[in-house]
């Protein structure tokens, strides 16, 4: 009898565990603020088309990891919903089923983990391609941004129509992606170019801890392209973006 008591026991703690869990999930709202039109890709979420001024709102599920947001620039998608972007392309649909292609600014997120917290940051370990501001819309903790002019100022070796590309990309070697395991790579020149324009963010696989930041379980958040006090942009890359 002991044993079917702390057995029923179990499952209601394990029920309870469940439904708080579960009342904690997260709403992010994707709001595009630049003088172009984003596509915005979300893993999970999928994709959405946002003309300047528009947002997509997403409902994420506690306990989701490993997941990212990033725009899509210059896209052109067909009535079925397959075409190409010049940046941040995922497999050529709009709605994304994967990670997008370097270079793309991200927001990344793991929701309800160690101690209920959620673990965010901005990464910019596969490049730059829009400013960006993630940030909680509620929970008491604080946001994150770059908003630098990375693609105006990015070194030649790292230049690319659209955007800036990680050294990885570039260059394959360990050095700059770390392929060999922790500790096998450190910050070089050109991890320390992205860092010095956005100290918030990830420049390298393996940066700096400090650049993950945490949430209670249950906050929401607003992920913005281009806000407020981000560079502008070439008008030939506006208007190639409008000319659709």
């Amino acid at each position: 009898m002991r044993s079917l008591a702390n057995l029923q026991l179990s499952i209601q703690f394990f029920l309870l565990t469940l439904f708080f869990i579960s009342s904690h999930a997260a709403i992010f709202e994707i709001r595009n603020e630049c003088p172009y039109t984003v596509w915005a890709a979300a893993s999970p979420g999928g994709g959405r088309r946002l003309d300047r001024g528009q947002s997509w709102t997403l409902n994420v599920a506690a306990g989701t990891a490993m997941a990212r947001i990033w725009g899509r620039t210059n896209c052109n998608f067909d009535g079925s919903g397959r075409g190409h972007c010049q940046t941040g392309d995922c497999g050529g649909v709009l709605e994304c089923k994967g990670w997008g292609v370097p270079p793309n600014t991200l927001a990344e997120y793991a929701l309800n983990q160690y101690g209920n917290l959620d673990f965010i940051d901005i990464s910019l370990v596969d490049g730059f391609n829009i400013p960006m501001d993630f940030s909680p819309t509620s929970g008491g903790c604080r946001g994150i941004r770059c908003t630098a002019d990375i693609n105006g100022q990015c070194p030649n070796e790292l230049r690319t129509p659209g955007g800036c590309n990680n050294p990885c990309t570039v260059f394959k070697t360990n050095e700059y992606c770390c392929t060999n395991g922790y500790g096998s790579c450190g910050p070089t020149y050109f991890s320390r170019f992205f860092k010095d324009r956005c100290k918030d963010a990830y420049s390298y696989p393996q940066g700096d801890p400090s650049s993950t930041f945490t949430c209670p379980g249950g906050t929401n958040y607003r992920v913005v392209f281009c806000p407020i006090g981000s560079p502008r942009f070439p008008l030939e890359m506006v208007g190639s973006m409008n000319d659709e």
